[in-house]
């Protein structure tokens, strides 16, 4: 089969999930699908739909694309402690380069689509190194408001439990 001229091909989905992760600390891990992967970081005070929070992001290790589905507790050793799949969703780069390149360059756009963010976000990296920081930031959209999904709606989408069910 020939392409139609004009015509651009269907992509799949990019993914993406937000897990609430009781740990040493409770934080919320923001996971991208990357080239097969989903890239990673932790942001302590959970994502905001308010583009003037400016929330920090440490990048921590990639994680395979299972690990996004990821619900329970985890028993012993390295983030150990309950997890949820807090959001989840699909994303669109809005960067003239891919998403990839666009991390590699320390500044990436993209629109979620998810069941509780939803519109433009940023990364911005702040400091390389062995522990790299970036702020995870709302862009100015329809989506934006002033209010934080994080208080108002701890459930998961997956499951409807909270941390509070799992510990």
């Amino acid at each position: 089969m020939t392409p139609t001229p004009g015509v651009r091909a269907a992509r799949a989905a990019t993914r993406f999930v937000v897990q609430q992760h009781d740990a040493t600390t409770l934080h919320y891990d923001f996971r991208l699908e990357v080239e097969g992967v989903l890239r990673s970081w932790a942001v302590p005070k959970g994502p905001s739909m308010n583009p003037a929070d400016k929330r920090l992001a440490i990048e921590v290790e990639d994680h395979s694309m299972g690990w996004g589905e990821f619900e329970g507790r985890i028993g012993a050793g390295y983030g150990k402690g309950a997890v949820i799949v807090w959001d989840r969703g699909t994303y669109e780069g809005l960067d003239d380069v891919p998403v990839a390149a666009a991390l590699a360059r320390g500044r990436a756009s993209f629109r979620l689509h998810g069941e509780k963010l939803r519109g433009g976000f940023a990364l911005v990296r702040t400091r390389a190194g062995a522990k790299p920081q970036w702020l995870l930031i709302k862009r100015r959209d329809e989506e934006a408001d002033g209010e934080g999904p994080v208080g108002d709606r701890p459930a998961s989408v997956v499951s409807g439990r909270t941390l509070e069910d799992l510990r």
